[in-house]
């Protein structure tokens, strides 16, 4: 557990958004674990398995709270309200504002903006560059069609550039 505690952690948090969330999900991802001590205790691919856990369990934990929050969209939308306007697409914050900045504050404030954005965006840009699975496979996790995918990660790049350069 020791050793992938920070990995099954950060999974968890970075598609969540939500630290107290991330360690509940990852308290679950242990639980299992220990469930399946025997085949884990001597695998190579323990790593990759609770990774693979912690991934899904986040996933279907956004999945939860996303089917209970639609019915409320739908509301407002029949009542008239707009549905959300289209963002304006901004080009990418130029490779410069990195400079200077050592690993550790480089990675911190790549966090501290991923969980400004709402989970339409990050959890999509978490999966393909952090998970690296391609759009197809996060299209068939999230139940949502391959357009929109890249689309969410298109506009999820977009906002943290802005993010990312309001702190410049």
């Amino acid at each position: 557990m020791r050793d992938y505690q920070d990995m099954v952690f950060t999974t968890a948090a970075r598609l969540t958004g939500n630290d107290a969330q991330a360690e509940d999900i990852a308290q679950d991802v242990f639980l299992r674990a220990y469930g399946h001590f025997e085949m884990l205790a001597a695998s190579p691919a323990a790593g990759g398995w609770l990774k693979t856990v912690a991934t899904r369990l986040s996933l279907n934990h956004l999945q939860r709270y996303r089917k209970r929050w639609r019915f409320f969209s739908e509301i407002r939308r029949a009542e008239g309200e707009p549905g959300g306007a289209e963002e304006e697409i901004e080009f990418a914050a130029p490779d410069v504002f990195f400079e200077g900045i050592d690993a550790v504050d480089r990675r911190a404030a790549l966090e501290r903006a991923l969980a400004q954005l709402p989970d339409r965006q990050r959890v999509p840009l978490v999966l393909y560059h952090f998970e690296e699975m391609s759009y197809e496979d996060i299209a068939r996790h999230l139940r949502v069609s391959l357009p929109k995918v890249k689309t969410d990660i298109l506009r999820g790049r977009a906002a943290l550039a802005r993010v990312i350069g309001r702190r410049s």
